[in-house]
Order: structure tokens, then sequence, then C-alpha cells
């Protein structure tokens, strides 16, 4: 058995996977959704990976260069000590943008003594469905398809090419680099050329989390899942990516593996918002961006996810010829689910628009295209809320009236009264304030359960489901009343299971679920931290964060008994709800000047 021990890399156009022991074993190039490159975390011998390793016995370690996304793998061997610096170049350019080429740099920093070294560099391209030929040039190693789609990278190496290729041994006794790159580089690469651009990017990532909203608990914890969120912020056009992977099981053995490597409205949205919490605004301007373009006729629906430049087809399907994680088939990519009706994803969305008009000065451009898409919004939202959907859990079968699909109907409605009224069009909150109350009283008529004492999964069912802890969060009811604090006591009871939580239990698509999602389990500490257990809060919130793996990475899913990371990694529900659950159990924000010590110091 093993567990999701990766560190992540990236540099808001792709990112790669690099695993404890330094070897690259998921990368797409040249951005987050193309073909993979390197995919061994879904077949072990077809995948293809990229690593270095000394000869003989050695010991290794691995971590994050403090307050960055720089990946170091320390080997120490008898004979001498090296680290590998992973990165994707990041940094502003002399012209004042940002310089993200689809690279990878490996810069190896030399400590001490000699260490003899194989390479192991096995790219195989377009999902490996073909054999990758490797041919040896002068400045470069050249990987390339030979059927198929056509497709190439190319490795620049100060380490002697041939040797590179072959496995044989080399010698580490001074600085080298790699740089694998989609693009063919016009200037020479050199050791030099690679330092520059680690101290670079080094900069840039130390400057992003200086301006990251510090607390007094959990800092690195919140940290590292901020600097996490932003390598799944898709720089081009705006998208955030719910995860870095495609098809890695949510149970072993099982068929619950889906392509989450694109935007999904809600996940999205939910980044958003946790961001700017944190004071990266900038991120609300640029979703929304990515959102406007989106809707360019007015009686358009919006989908629940979008390919990452805002592809609205997203056709799903298998591929055969790949084993999957530890031999969970199928392996999929694009997901089927872009055709679902979810009317989740209104609230959600409008919940972030009324963050932005809050943050922002009204400018007749932008405030003008958003104030079309409230009004759009509210009108889907007028004539659908009534209607069954597929919900947040995506159910491919029959729709339902779940509740947590209500409650975020009257969310959007609420959001959308609230943003009326800053833009003085009192008609239109007039008139959303009477349907917001029509959806409330419908939600307290239907979904609550005399025998469950609770809110339960939609309308007519005794079903509990995670995703009504939520209410609270988003308004619709106040952490003190009595409906609500039994609310939470009854899903707690009916789908905590070993210190985690089931989203729910009755039977799906699927069967029943077998593993633990990890979000609801940070729902359910942030519930209970709100109805005043406060001191339980805070015992399971410490003892989950150990869930994590080495770097303190999460996945989508935990094994119930083993506690070991399964789904899609890193997930960025499980890391939005790490931080959101740190801000309310700590409260507290450091002064400027506790932040300025707390850096020097770390």
């Amino acid at each position: 058995m093993k567990n999701l021990n990766y560190g992540i890399i990236g540099n808001c156009r792709s990112a790669a996977l690099v695993s404890e022991k330094g070897s690259i074993e998921w990368l797409c190039l040249p951005h987050f959704a193309s073909p993979s490159t390197f995919a061994k975390i879904l077949d072990e011998k077809k995948g293809g990976s990229f690593g270095l390793k000394p000869v003989g016995e050695y010991s290794s370690e691995q971590f994050y260069l403090p307050r960055t996304n720089i990946l170091v793998t320390r080997f120490v061997c008898a004979t001498g000590e090296f680290e590998l610096h992973d990165f994707m170049p990041r940094y502003r350019n002399e012209n004042g943008k940002y310089y993200t080429p689809p690279d990878v740099v490996r810069y190896i920093k030399h400590i001490r003594g000699e260490v003899e070294v194989t390479v192991n560099f096995n790219p195989q391209l377009e999902y490996a469905e073909f054999p990758t030929s490797i041919e040896i040039h002068k400045d470069y190693i050249k990987a390339h398809t030979v059927e198929g789609e056509y497709d190439s990278i190319y490795l620049y190496t100060s380490l002697d090419k041939q040797n590179v290729v072959d496995s044989s041994k080399i010698k580490i006794k001074q600085n080298e680099f790699f740089l694998l790159s989609y693009n063919q580089k016009l200037l020479v690469q050199t050791t030099a050329r690679s330092y520059l651009k680690h101290q670079r990017t080094k900069v840039y990532w130390l400057n992003w989390s200086e301006r990251t909203t510090t607390y007094k608990q959990y800092e690195n914890e919140i940290l590292r899942s901020a600097l996490t969120l932003k390598l799944l912020n898709y720089q081009k056009s705006g998208a955030i990516l719910a995860a870095l992977t495609t098809s890695l099981p949510e149970t072993i053995g099982e068929v619950r593996n889906w392509d989450y490597r694109f935007c999904w409205i809600r996940d999205a949205s939910m980044v958003v918002n946790i961001m700017t919490q944190l004071g990266h605004t900038r991120i609300v301007e640029r979703y929304l961006d990515f959102i406007v373009n989106l809707m360019p006729d007015k009686g358009e629906k919006m989908q629940i996810m979008y390919g990452i430049h805002g592809e609205k087809q997203l056709h799903e399907m298998e591929l055969s010829h790949l084993d999957g994680y530890e031999g969970s088939k199928p392996v999929r990519i694009g997901n089927a689910a872009y055709v679902q009706k979810q009317n989740d994803i209104y609230g959600i969305l409008m919940d972030v628009i009324l963050q932005y008009f809050k943050l922002y000065p009204i400018t007749l451009e932008r405030s003008e295209d958003l104030w079309t898409i409230v009004r759009n919004i509210a009108t889907i939202v007028k004539d659908n809320w009534q209607e069954p959907d597929k919900g947040i859990w995506e159910i491919r079968s029959e729709g339902k009236h779940f509740t947590f699909s209500k409650v975020l109907c009257w969310v959007a409605i609420d959001r959308a009264e609230k943003i009326a009224r800053l833009l003085k069009c009192d008609g239109y909150a007039n008139e959303w304030k009477i349907l917001k109350e029509e959806i409330q009283i419908d939600i307290h008529n239907n979904a609550w359960s005399e025998k469950k004492q609770a809110f339960t999964q939609a309308y007519g069912s005794d079903d509990l489901d995670a995703s009504v802890l939520l209410m609270e969060s988003y308004d619709f009811i106040h952490a003190s009343s009595d409906k609500y604090q039994k609310t939470v006591l009854a899903i707690q009871k009916d789908l905590e299971y070993k210190g985690l939580m089931f989203r729910y239990k009755n039977e799906d698509d699927f069967g029943e679920p077998q593993s633990a999602f990890t979000i609801c389990s940070f729902w359910l500490i942030k519930s209970l931290y709100k109805i005043g257990l406060k001191d339980e809060a805070k015992r399971k919130f410490d003892e989950l964060l150990k869930s994590g793996n080495h770097l303190g990475l999460f996945s989508e899913d935990l094994d119930f008994n083993t506690r070991r990371m399964l789904g899609n990694f890193p997930q960025a529900y499980s890391h939005l709800a790490i931080i959101e659950t740190a801000i309310i159990l700590t409260g507290e924000q450091i002064t400027k000047e506790e932040q300025i010590l707390y850096t020097i110091k770390h």
C-alpha cells in the first residue's frame, strides 16, 4: 500500500508531481489539461517518469523552501550530499509581464563530497499510448512520438547527455542542472542561468507569501494550502482547477475515477472566496473575467464546469491502455458531468460577484457585464429552483430536490438582492426579496425531517448529507438555531466513522460510498465550533491535519481504516477547507509588525 507522498511544483501554467524520492511521476505540457508527459502515477510500467538517485545506500528527506513552491529533495550518502531543487519558473520579466514557460527546472545543489547517481529519463508522451523515441543532439536531448499525435519535449542538462539517456553512472561533485521544456530554447542553457531562474522564482513566491494574511495559529497549514491553491490557478484565463490529476480512485479497485483538470464553477468560486480572505483580491477580477467571457449570450445557461481555456464540451473517454493507479480502472480523460444540471452553482458564483462589488469601486464596463450576469442568474434561478437537479455530488442517475441546491438557490437570490441594493436598483431588489422568502419557506417546509430531527439530503428523504452543514456558512440559518444545532449533531451521528466523514451513506450510481470525503470532515469541524463545541472541534482539526502527507498536502478522499489519501491530488476543495476551518478556529490575525518578525524568523 502506498500513500500519495508527492510534492507539487508549478507556475500557474502547468504543474508536476514529484515523489518523495525525487521522481517526477505526473506532468502535462504545455498546460494543465495537455496529454501527459510523465504518468507513472497512473501506470507503474508504461506511464513514464523522470528521476535520479544515488548508487548504493542513501537517505533522503523532502521539504519546500520556506514560504515558496520550490521543492527540495535532499540526498545523503556516505561519500557526499546534494539537493535536488525542483520548480517551474514564475516571475516578472523586464517588461513587467509574468514569465511562466512550460518548463521544469531541476537544479542540483552540491553540498559536499562526491555522489554517484543514475538518471531515469523515461518520458512517455501523449498518455503513453505509443512508444516515445529519444534522440541526443548537440545542445539537448529530444523526446518525441513516432505514432499517433505528434508531440515532443526537450531536455537540457550540464551532465553528460549519453550517460543520462543510458542511465549510466554520473558523479555529482558540483552544482548541475536539468531543464525540461515543451519548447526548444533560443538561449544557451547553463547551470548559472538555472540558478538565476531559481532565485527569481524564490523571490516571487516569498513576495506572494508576504502578501498573504497571517493568523496567530496554523500559520504553516494556512500558507501551504494557499500556495497550493495558487498553483491550481491558470494564469492565462483565470480558471481554477479542481485538482491537478485525473483518475486517482476514490476507492482502490473501484470505478469512481474522474478527470478533475477542469474549472468547476462551484469549486473555483469557493477558492476565490477564501483567497480573497487571505488578501489576494486580484484573483476575483481574473476569475470573473473568465466567467464574463463564458457568457456571451443572455439566454445561455451556465454549465457546472468548463475547460481551463473556456471549452464547453468536455467529452469523456477511457484510456484502456493504462492500468490505472494501483490497478484501478478505468483511466478517464474529459468529464461527462459537464452536461449536468446543478442549481447550487448559481448561489456560490453570486456570492463571489457580491464580494467583488464590495471590494472594488463600481466601473461601468465590468460592473455592467456583471450586472447582466446577475440578472441572468436570478432569472434562471427563478425559473428552475423548483426543479430537481443532480446536486453537489454529481449524481448521474435521476435528479432529486437536493436541500443544498435549494439553499444555494436562496443564496443566489439573497446575494442578487444585496447587489441590487448596492447598485441602487431597488425595483429588482424588492422583487428578489419576495422570491428569496418564498424559497426559504419552501426549504423549511420540505427539507426538515421530524424522524431524523434534521435537514436531510433531499425533500421527502430521511438520508443525511454533509453538504447541508453549509446552511449556516451561507447565512441561510444561524448557528444558534435549534434546527441547525440538531442537524449538525444528527449528521455527525449518522455520517461520522472513525473520526472521518462520509458525504452521504445512501447508495448512488456506483453503490454505497466506501471512503471519507476530506472536505466533509472539515465542514463538520467548522459546524461543531459554530454551535459551541469548540474544544471538540479543535481536537478533531488537529487530528485531521495529521492525515496529510509529509508536506502537508491533501487529496480528495481518505481511507477510513488506514487514513491513506485517495482521489485526485492535490485537491482544491480540501485545501480551501483547511484554510477556512483554521481561520474560524483561530480567528485572530497577527499585526503587520508581527508578520515581519515571523517572516524573518522563518
